[in-house]
């Protein structure tokens, strides 16, 4: 098929706002113990984190960039905003919180266009930013990318935004140039420094599980973390909570007693349709169940008067249409059932191996294989891999490939994954680990994700039944995927 000139003009367009994306991404952090100055510094609370404690202050500076792109606070406000913190659940939280007032808004007519902000992305840059769950298309990504770029590079003086906050600037101007009536914005990791956490005026605000993850930006502690997540709590915004450990409960509700915020911790909703697929597991019925109060708060604070609330019918249409790829998801290819979850710390590899093990026990393949890789100096992944060996000790995992993939890597214009040293001496470690605990399992050790997925074929290619679990990150299971549909 031949390829239009004005089509290549917008891929390249694209592609050069993707390389200048990522040309930011290995900008160094500041440290959040620096004192921080101007309005930025002013809206984040005033309680000290624990002593010694190191963050990221990435909301240095995103007012004033809002303001050189053309957008007021008063501007942010009128997006009507659900901000959602938290370790685990955030991105299917977000997902269930947008599906549930997409379908109000099919029905009642607000809102006309949801927009959510979610991250890292699956495959595609363009999957963080959606209108109506629809993932920006790449024109307008590469339009409105640039709208952000050129005016914030004007001043050759003027710092530029990393990588993170530059998508986050890009999805509020996408949402107010595109009229948003929505908007559910999912933080980074963190919350009181995080890059999103200008927000004055939230509608609602959602934290979901909290667990020990990102504890060198953190801190050591669960109560260090609940404080950063709870910093995206605002006067006049409800807090919806899941339920949480006692500790993260008794700060949670220490912050809102200093900002004067009322909190809701969520209960399983039994309003939720028992029998769907997509809520078998009872973390998905916890995330869909702050989303319900999540999206019931907001509408009873925004949608018109005299419209029926939203009720039985409402949910169970937007339980059947969620989605969200990379979760729990499986795809069935002749003989071959690949199991993909982009779990990456110790409490969701709980969840992933639980999942897999539900759907694998009852067919009794001839074959299980794990894939697993994980590159992220945020944790530790060998004590993520540790969790998910344990979990899965009472099946019989035949072999376990590790692979490798980079945040870095294209997977559009086909990009070789760039390796850090020592991620070889890595995944010999990965080994020793699981030989602990599965010692007849047959290890390999493959160069990228391509071929340890023609690995897993080859082995099951005799076999009457394959069942893999692709897990450890949401990058390997992006590369996967694409890999799969292609």
């Amino acid at each position: 098929m031949r390829v239009s000139k004005s089509f290549r003009q917008i891929d390249r367009s694209y592609k050069s706002a993707i390389e200048l994306l990522n040309s930011r991404r290995r900008s160094q952090r500041p440290d959040a113990n620096l004192k921080t100055k101007g309005d930025d510094a002013q809206h984040a609370t005033n309680t000290p984190p624990t002593p010694g404690l190191k963050g990221t202050p990435s909301i240095v500076g995103m007012e004033n960039w809002l303001l050189k792109i053309g957008h007021s606070p008063t501007d942010i406000d009128k997006l009507n905003i659900i901000h959602v913190a938290g370790t685990k659940g955030k991105g299917s939280t977000c997902a269930f919180t947008e599906s549930f007032l997409r379908t109000f808004g099919q029905r009642t007519g607000f809102p006309k266009k949801t927009g959510l902000y979610t991250s890292p992305h699956l495959m595609f840059p363009e999957e963080r930013i959606r209108i109506n769950f629809q993932p920006l298309a790449r024109d307008l990504f590469a339009k409105y990318f640039f709208e952000v770029w050129n005016a914030l590079s004007s001043d050759a003086r003027a710092n530029i935004p990393r990588t993170l906050q530059l998508f986050a600037l890009m999805a509020f101007h996408v949402f107010i140039r595109e009229g948003v009536e929505a908007a559910i914005i999912e933080t980074h990791h963190g919350g009181e420094y995080d890059a999103t956490n200008f927000i004055h005026n939230p509608v609602v605000t959602a934290i979901t599980t909290l667990g020990m993850d990102h504890v060198k930006q953190l801190g050591p502690t669960l109560g260090n973390i609940a404080w950063h997540k709870a910093g995206i709590m605002k006067r006049g915004a409800p807090l919806i909570s899941a339920p949480q450990e006692p500790t993260a409960v008794d700060v949670i509700r220490e912050r809102a007693l200093e900002k004067g915020v009322d909190v809701y911790f969520a209960a399983s909703s039994l309003e939720l349709p028992s029998e769907a697929v997509q809520l078998r597991l009872d973390v998905q019925r916890t995330n869909s169940s702050v989303a319900l109060v999540a999206a019931r708060r907001f509408l009873e604070a925004r949608a018109r008067k005299n419209t029926l609330p939203l009720g039985a019918a409402d949910i169970k249409s937007a339980i059947d249409q969620f989605s969200w790829p990379g979760r729990f998801q499986y795809i069935q290819q002749g003989p071959y059932r690949w199991y993909l979850d982009g779990a990456h710390n110790e409490m969701s590899v709980d969840k992933a191996a639980e999942w897999y093990i539900q759907g694998s026990k009852g067919s009794k393949p001839s074959t299980r294989v794990l894939i697993f890789s994980q590159a992220s100096e945020a944790r530790n992944a060998t004590e993520v891999l540790d969790q998910l060996a344990t979990a899965l000790r009472d099946v019989a995992i035949d072999h376990v490939i590790f692979t490798t993939y980079s945040p870095d890597q294209d997977l559009d214009f086909g990009s070789a994954p760039v390796l850090k040293p020592g991620h070889s001496d890595k995944s010999q470690a990965f080994g020793e680990i699981w030989k602990k605990i599965h010692g007849t399992t047959k290890v390999h050790y493959e160069a990228d994700v391509p071929t340890a997925l023609d690995v897993a074929r080859q082995i099951g290619a005799k076999s009457e039944e394959v069942h893999t679990l692709i897990t450890g990150s949401q990058y390997l299971v992006g590369a996967a995927l694409y890999s799969l549909q292609k």
